[in-house]
Protein backbone atom coordinates (compact mmCIF):
# COMPACT_ATOMS: atom_id res chain seq x y z
CA UNK A 1 0.00 0.00 0.00
CA UNK A 2 1.07 3.25 -0.85
CA UNK A 3 2.21 5.93 1.48
CA UNK A 4 2.55 9.87 2.08
CA UNK A 5 5.49 10.00 4.79
CA UNK A 6 4.36 13.19 6.14
CA UNK A 7 6.68 15.86 8.45
CA UNK A 8 4.72 17.78 10.86
CA UNK A 9 6.46 20.36 12.75
CA UNK A 10 7.64 19.54 16.39
CA UNK A 11 8.22 22.75 18.85
CA UNK A 12 6.05 26.04 18.84
CA UNK A 13 3.84 24.96 15.46
CA UNK A 14 2.99 21.38 17.40
CA UNK A 15 -0.10 22.05 19.16
CA UNK A 16 -1.71 24.35 16.27
CA UNK A 17 -0.78 21.91 13.35
CA UNK A 18 -2.23 19.21 15.13
CA UNK A 19 -5.66 21.21 16.25
CA UNK A 20 -6.20 22.14 13.17
CA UNK A 21 -5.36 18.57 11.25
CA UNK A 22 -8.41 17.40 13.58
CA UNK A 23 -10.72 20.63 12.52
CA UNK A 24 -9.93 19.10 8.78
CA UNK A 25 -10.99 15.09 9.61
CA UNK A 26 -7.66 14.16 11.45
CA UNK A 27 -6.97 12.41 14.79
CA UNK A 28 -3.69 12.99 15.26
CA UNK A 29 -2.15 11.23 18.55
CA UNK A 30 0.96 12.17 19.68
CA UNK A 31 2.85 9.71 22.56
CA UNK A 32 5.75 11.82 24.73
CA UNK A 33 8.02 9.43 23.80
CA UNK A 34 7.78 8.78 20.29
CA UNK A 35 8.64 11.27 17.12
CA UNK A 36 6.19 9.02 15.12
CA UNK A 37 2.12 10.26 15.86
CA UNK A 38 -0.82 7.73 14.82
CA UNK A 39 -3.17 9.19 12.06
CA UNK A 40 -6.40 7.53 11.67
CA UNK A 41 -5.41 7.65 8.05
CA UNK A 42 -3.33 4.74 6.78
CA UNK A 43 -1.94 5.96 3.83
CA UNK A 44 -0.47 8.85 5.82
CA UNK A 45 2.80 7.83 8.02
CA UNK A 46 3.77 10.72 10.58
CA UNK A 47 7.10 12.07 12.02
CA UNK A 48 7.82 14.83 13.88
CA UNK A 49 10.54 16.97 12.95
CA UNK A 50 11.68 20.28 14.06
CA UNK A 51 10.23 23.23 11.53
CA UNK A 52 13.76 24.89 11.24
CA UNK A 53 14.79 21.09 9.70
CA UNK A 54 11.69 20.33 7.84
CA UNK A 55 12.40 21.92 4.11
CA UNK A 56 15.56 19.76 4.07
CA UNK A 57 14.50 16.70 5.02
CA UNK A 58 11.25 17.16 2.31
CA UNK A 59 13.91 18.15 -0.62
CA UNK A 60 16.03 15.26 0.40
CA UNK A 61 13.04 13.00 0.06
CA UNK A 62 13.39 11.36 3.68
CA UNK A 63 9.74 12.94 4.05
CA UNK A 64 7.08 13.34 1.14
CA UNK A 65 5.66 16.40 2.21
CA UNK A 66 5.95 18.64 5.42
CA UNK A 67 4.28 21.59 6.94
CA UNK A 68 7.24 24.71 7.72
CA UNK A 69 7.64 28.45 7.63
CA UNK A 70 8.76 30.09 4.41
CA UNK A 71 11.76 31.44 6.87
CA UNK A 72 13.18 28.29 7.03
CA UNK A 73 12.98 27.45 3.52
CA UNK A 74 14.27 30.61 2.26
CA UNK A 75 17.23 29.66 5.49
CA UNK A 76 17.79 26.32 4.44
CA UNK A 77 17.83 27.35 0.41
CA UNK A 78 15.79 24.42 0.24
CA UNK A 79 14.45 23.61 -3.63
CA UNK A 80 10.52 22.07 -2.68
CA UNK A 81 7.55 22.10 -4.31
CA UNK A 82 4.84 24.32 -2.38
CA UNK A 83 1.57 23.23 -2.20
CA UNK A 84 0.09 26.56 -0.42
CA UNK A 85 -0.14 29.07 2.14
CA UNK A 86 -1.29 28.09 5.21
CA UNK A 87 -2.33 31.07 7.44
CA UNK A 88 -2.07 29.89 10.95
CA UNK A 89 0.76 29.85 13.59
CA UNK A 90 1.33 29.40 17.09
CA UNK A 91 -0.57 32.56 18.77
CA UNK A 92 -2.75 34.18 15.74
CA UNK A 93 -3.73 33.79 13.02
CA UNK A 94 -1.22 36.66 11.43
CA UNK A 95 1.89 36.09 10.11
CA UNK A 96 5.18 35.85 11.62
CA UNK A 97 7.96 38.54 11.23
CA UNK A 98 11.61 37.99 11.93
CA UNK A 99 12.72 41.59 12.88
CA UNK A 100 16.00 43.18 13.48
CA UNK A 101 16.19 44.70 16.99
CA UNK A 102 18.63 46.74 19.27
CA UNK A 103 18.55 47.66 23.09
CA UNK A 104 15.73 50.51 23.39
CA UNK A 105 18.83 52.71 25.12
CA UNK A 106 22.03 51.92 22.38
CA UNK A 107 23.21 53.77 19.37
CA UNK A 108 22.15 51.31 16.88
CA UNK A 109 19.03 53.25 14.74
CA UNK A 110 19.46 51.28 11.50
CA UNK A 111 21.01 48.62 9.18
CA UNK A 112 24.09 51.10 8.83
CA UNK A 113 24.66 51.10 12.64
CA UNK A 114 25.14 47.63 12.45
CA UNK A 115 28.91 47.92 10.87
CA UNK A 116 31.76 45.99 12.60
CA UNK A 117 28.64 44.75 15.50
CA UNK A 118 28.09 41.38 16.27
CA UNK A 119 24.39 39.95 15.70
CA UNK A 120 22.96 36.91 17.07
CA UNK A 121 19.98 34.64 15.21
CA UNK A 122 18.93 31.77 14.19
CA UNK A 123 18.44 32.64 10.93
CA UNK A 124 22.52 33.05 9.95
CA UNK A 125 21.82 32.81 6.35
CA UNK A 126 18.84 35.40 6.11
CA UNK A 127 20.55 37.75 8.05
CA UNK A 128 23.54 37.45 6.12
CA UNK A 129 21.45 37.99 2.91
CA UNK A 130 20.10 41.15 4.47
CA UNK A 131 23.56 42.52 5.44
CA UNK A 132 24.93 41.98 2.00
CA UNK A 133 21.92 43.79 0.83
CA UNK A 134 22.83 47.02 2.49
CA UNK A 135 26.47 46.80 2.62
CA UNK A 136 27.42 46.28 6.13
CA UNK A 137 30.07 43.88 7.49
CA UNK A 138 29.07 42.76 10.60
CA UNK A 139 29.56 39.00 12.71
CA UNK A 140 26.63 37.03 12.36
CA UNK A 141 26.41 34.32 15.34
CA UNK A 142 23.93 31.58 15.64
CA UNK A 143 22.19 31.43 19.17
CA UNK A 144 20.68 28.21 20.39
CA UNK A 145 17.78 30.29 22.15
CA UNK A 146 17.15 32.89 24.17
CA UNK A 147 18.33 35.35 21.71
CA UNK A 148 16.43 37.96 23.57
CA UNK A 149 18.77 38.34 26.69
CA UNK A 150 21.72 38.48 24.48
CA UNK A 151 22.29 42.09 24.24
CA UNK A 152 24.26 44.13 25.28
CA UNK A 153 26.37 41.67 27.04
CA UNK A 154 26.79 38.94 24.16
CA UNK A 155 25.45 40.70 20.73
CA UNK A 156 25.11 44.53 20.03
CA UNK A 157 21.82 43.42 18.35
CA UNK A 158 19.54 40.29 17.23
CA UNK A 159 17.61 39.40 14.24
CA UNK A 160 14.73 37.56 16.45
CA UNK A 161 11.15 35.86 14.67
CA UNK A 162 8.15 37.63 17.14
CA UNK A 163 4.09 37.58 16.18
CA UNK A 164 3.34 40.15 18.72
CA UNK A 165 6.46 42.04 19.71
CA UNK A 166 5.48 40.94 23.20
CA UNK A 167 9.00 39.18 24.42
CA UNK A 168 11.01 41.71 23.05
CA UNK A 169 9.30 44.70 24.64
CA UNK A 170 10.07 42.94 27.55
CA UNK A 171 13.31 42.76 26.95
CA UNK A 172 13.64 46.21 26.35
CA UNK A 173 14.45 45.76 22.33
CA UNK A 174 13.10 48.16 19.95
CA UNK A 175 12.54 46.50 16.46
CA UNK A 176 14.76 48.71 13.97
CA UNK A 177 14.00 47.17 11.01
CA UNK A 178 11.85 43.67 9.67
CA UNK A 179 13.36 41.40 7.47
CA UNK A 180 11.10 39.25 6.24
CA UNK A 181 7.67 38.66 6.71
CA UNK A 182 6.71 34.69 7.23
CA UNK A 183 4.00 32.27 6.91
CA UNK A 184 3.76 28.28 7.27
CA UNK A 185 3.62 26.47 4.10
CA UNK A 186 2.55 23.17 3.08
CA UNK A 187 5.59 21.87 1.24
CA UNK A 188 6.53 18.53 -0.69
CA UNK A 189 9.48 17.19 -2.30
CA UNK A 190 9.81 17.52 -6.08
CA UNK A 191 10.17 14.11 -7.12
CA UNK A 192 7.19 13.00 -4.85
CA UNK A 193 5.34 15.55 -6.53
CA UNK A 194 5.59 13.50 -10.10
CA UNK A 195 4.02 10.77 -8.36
CA UNK A 196 0.26 11.82 -8.97
CA UNK A 197 -1.30 9.27 -6.61
CA UNK A 198 1.09 11.17 -4.05
CA UNK A 199 0.43 14.71 -5.60
CA UNK A 200 -3.21 13.93 -5.27
CA UNK A 201 -3.49 12.41 -1.45
CA UNK A 202 -1.51 16.13 -0.35
CA UNK A 203 -3.59 18.03 -2.67
CA UNK A 204 -6.85 16.59 -0.56
CA UNK A 205 -5.22 16.81 2.74
CA UNK A 206 -4.23 20.62 1.56
CA UNK A 207 -8.13 21.77 0.65
CA UNK A 208 -8.73 20.30 4.45
CA UNK A 209 -6.32 21.78 6.12
CA UNK A 210 -7.01 25.36 3.98
CA UNK A 211 -11.29 24.76 4.88
CA UNK A 212 -10.54 24.34 8.02
CA UNK A 213 -8.69 27.79 8.86
CA UNK A 214 -11.42 29.71 6.48
CA UNK A 215 -13.62 28.26 9.34
CA UNK A 216 -11.89 29.78 11.90
CA UNK A 217 -13.78 32.78 13.20
CA UNK A 218 -16.79 31.87 11.58
CA UNK A 219 -20.39 30.40 12.53
CA UNK A 220 -23.55 29.59 10.74
CA UNK A 221 -26.70 30.91 11.69
CA UNK A 222 -30.32 29.73 10.74
CA UNK A 223 -33.96 31.31 11.27
CA UNK A 224 -37.24 31.19 10.38
CA UNK A 225 -39.00 34.69 8.77
CA UNK A 226 -42.35 35.38 7.68
CA UNK A 227 -43.17 35.76 4.11
CA UNK A 228 -43.67 39.76 4.95
CA UNK A 229 -40.10 40.27 6.84
CA UNK A 230 -38.12 38.44 4.06
CA UNK A 231 -36.88 40.89 2.04
CA UNK A 232 -36.09 43.24 5.22
CA UNK A 233 -34.18 40.66 6.61
CA UNK A 234 -32.43 39.74 3.72
CA UNK A 235 -30.71 43.11 3.05
CA UNK A 236 -29.56 43.45 6.77
CA UNK A 237 -28.43 39.63 7.06
CA UNK A 238 -24.18 39.41 5.70
CA UNK A 239 -23.13 36.45 4.20
CA UNK A 240 -20.07 34.57 1.97
CA UNK A 241 -22.25 34.89 -0.90
CA UNK A 242 -25.84 34.63 -0.20
CA UNK A 243 -28.55 33.23 2.24
CA UNK A 244 -29.91 29.78 1.50
CA UNK A 245 -33.68 29.92 1.60
CA UNK A 246 -35.89 27.33 2.10
CA UNK A 247 -39.73 27.49 2.17
CA UNK A 248 -41.27 26.03 4.89
CA UNK A 249 -44.59 23.32 4.92
CA UNK A 250 -46.26 25.97 7.05
CA UNK A 251 -47.63 28.24 5.15
CA UNK A 252 -45.84 31.95 4.56
CA UNK A 253 -43.10 31.03 6.35
CA UNK A 254 -38.85 30.45 5.29
CA UNK A 255 -35.87 29.04 6.78
CA UNK A 256 -32.51 31.44 6.14
CA UNK A 257 -29.04 29.38 6.77
CA UNK A 258 -26.23 31.83 6.41
CA UNK A 259 -22.12 32.19 7.65
CA UNK A 260 -21.28 34.92 8.88
CA UNK A 261 -18.08 36.12 11.24
CA UNK A 262 -18.46 35.17 15.06
CA UNK A 263 -17.89 39.08 16.03
CA UNK A 264 -20.92 40.16 13.98
CA UNK A 265 -23.64 37.68 15.65
CA UNK A 266 -24.25 39.48 18.92
CA UNK A 267 -25.18 42.93 16.81
CA UNK A 268 -26.94 40.73 14.45
CA UNK A 269 -29.52 38.27 16.25
CA UNK A 270 -30.86 41.61 18.14
CA UNK A 271 -31.13 43.02 14.41
CA UNK A 272 -33.31 40.22 13.66
CA UNK A 273 -35.53 39.70 16.15
CA UNK A 274 -36.51 43.23 15.90
CA UNK A 275 -37.43 42.64 11.62
CA UNK A 276 -39.62 39.67 13.34
CA UNK A 277 -36.65 36.60 12.64
CA UNK A 278 -37.65 33.49 15.42
CA UNK A 279 -36.02 30.34 15.78
CA UNK A 280 -32.49 31.73 15.37
CA UNK A 281 -29.71 28.74 15.94
CA UNK A 282 -26.07 29.64 16.05
CA UNK A 283 -23.80 26.74 15.06
CA UNK A 284 -20.07 26.22 14.92
CA UNK A 285 -18.08 25.53 11.61
CA UNK A 286 -15.53 22.98 11.14
CA UNK A 287 -14.62 23.69 7.10
CA UNK A 288 -15.29 26.05 4.67
CA UNK A 289 -14.77 25.10 1.25
CA UNK A 290 -15.59 27.89 -1.61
Amino acid sequence: MKQIKLGLPKGSLQDATINLFAKAGYKITVSSRSYFPAIDDSEISCMLIRAQEMARYVQDGVLDAGITGLDWVLENRADVQEITELMYSKATTKPVRWVLAAPENSNIKSVKDLQGKRIATEVVNLTADYLRKHNVTAKVEFSWGATEVKPPHLADAIVEVTETGSSLRANKLAIIDELLVSTTRFIMNKEAYKDEWKKSKIETISMLLKSAIESENKVGLMCNVKEENLDAILKSLPSMKSPTINKLASGGWYALNTIIEESQVRNIIISLKKLGAVDLVEYPLNKVIP
